[in-house]
């Protein structure tokens, strides 16, 4: 359950790190490989795959892969016509996005046997203590990277549409009006910071949760063939379901942030 870290160790030196205390020693500038190369890889395969049902549309009988990217466009685009209350060209597009790369594709890696890569890399490498994971949305640095963009954007359309004092404002003088600020803002600031840290924990504890009980269940021996089974049915499940939690609160919560009121 480590990953493939590399970074500057207590000596200065650069390199991988071997163990939780190595990992440690290494302190903030220290970079998980494994994440960060299927993070960018899944993007790329993303864009990849859209790039070329774009170019192959046709008006004629559409093929699976149009059908597929059309419905998935369609979905997204009636989600943000149900929730989002007003008029962005970047809310559905970003939603695309966040919902196909940012979680089902990600979290689709969890579906893959936990103890494949991470041989796969130590026949490579010929370390067999290396450690190699897949599943991005497993590492809280990635789906917190994803939530503070969210946040960002929260921050920068609230700014936008209400100004710097309408937005200072609503936190000040909101619920209960301008003789009760101290009260406002102790409700209202750290409801405004809850929301990028729920948005990334939820996200990284469901699929590592899912993550752990794959392992547990390597340990069942002959039982774990069918465990696994059952375990990856009920996971195909959990996959769309946290993409598209994840994609419908970073709706509303821009959609909160357009709003005059």
């Amino acid at each position: 359950m480590q990953f493939l870290t590399f970074g500057k160790d207590a000596e200065g030196h650069w390199g991988i790190a071997h163990g939780e205390e190595a990992v440690a020693e290494m302190g903030y500038w220290a970079f998980h490989v494994d994440m960060l190369g299927w993070s960018i890889g899944l993007g790329l395969i993303f864009i990849l795959v859209f790039r070329r049902a774009a170019k192959n549309a046709t008006s004629g009988v559409p093929g699976g892969l149009q059908n597929f990217v059309e419905w998935v466009f369609e979905f997204v685009e009636t989600s943000v016509k149900d929730t989002f209350h007003g008029t962005n060209a970047l809310i559905a597009p970003l939603s695309v996005d966040y919902f196909l790369l940012g979680s089902c594709l990600m979290n689709t890696m969890d579906i893959v046997p936990v103890d494949l890569f991470p041989w796969i890399a130590q026949q490579v490498s010929g370390d067999p203590e290396i450690a190699f994971r897949v599943v991005p949305t497993t590492d809280p640095n990635v789906t917190l990277g994803m939530s503070i963009s969210i946040f960002l954007l929260i921050i920068f359309y609230s700014v936008k549409i209400k100004g710097v004092g309408g937005f200072l404002k609503e936190l000040a003088f909101q619920p209960f009006g301008p003789k009760m600020l101290p009260f406002n803002l102790l409700i209202e600031v750290p409801t405004l910071l809850a929301k990028p840290v729920s948005l990334g924990l939820r996200l990284y504890g469901n699929l590592y949760a899912g993550e752990l009980v794959f392992l547990l269940i390597a340990l069942f021996g002959a039982f774990q063939l069918p465990a696994h089974f059952i375990w990856a049915a009920f996971h195909l499940l959990v996959i769309p379901l946290q993409a598209f939690i994840f994609m419908m609160l970073t709706i509303v919560y821009l959609s909160q942030a357009c709003e005059h009121h």
